[in-house]
């Protein structure tokens, strides 16, 4: 056998098997491998985009939760206020209410003197009128007697 014969048949195959390769095994394994890069990178863009999504759903959750704690405050705020200007109005309404109430026992005990004045003063009439009855040693007449406690009382 010769050398170059083999070397040359040799070379002969390869290239054939080269060529078969580089038809029908290379271009499937190519598109194998360029989808799979496109896959991956589309995975990496995903990622980076949620990555950002998440940092910017962050801050509108840190800013509605700010928001909130500023309208739970302001809420708060308006029930104090609210709570105070209650217990304000209470206060005025009792002190209204008292001083009515103080007005009324005023007027009763005004009333009460009155009462109290007057029947010192028919009191007073009567004895002076039986002190005076005693002085004359005579009856005096019950139309004349009232008639006389009448001026007395009107004096007094």
């Amino acid at each position: 056998m010769n050398i170059n014969a083999t070397l040359i048949g040799q070379s002969i195959a390869f290239a054939i098997f080269v060529m078969f390769c580089m038809k029908f095994v290379w271009p499937p394994l190519v598109a194998a491998i360029s989808d799979r890069q496109r896959k991956i990178a589309d995975g990496l863009n995903a990622a980076e985009k949620a990555k950002a999504d998440l940092a910017t759903a962050s801050q509108v959750a840190e800013q509605e939760l700010i928001a909130a704690k500023a309208k739970a405050a302001s809420l708060i705020e308006q029930a104090n206020k609210s709570a105070n200007q209650m217990i304000e109005e209470a206060r005025v309404q009792a002190q209204v209410e008292g001083e009515r109430i103080r007005q009324q026992a005023r007027e009763a005990i005004d009333q009460e003197i009155n009462k109290a004045r007057e029947s010192l003063r028919a009191q007073v009439a009567e004895l002076a009128v039986l002190g005076a009855e005693k002085i004359l040693q005579e009856k005096v007449n019950p139309e004349t007697h009232a008639n006389m406690l009448n001026q007395l009382a009107a004096k007094l």
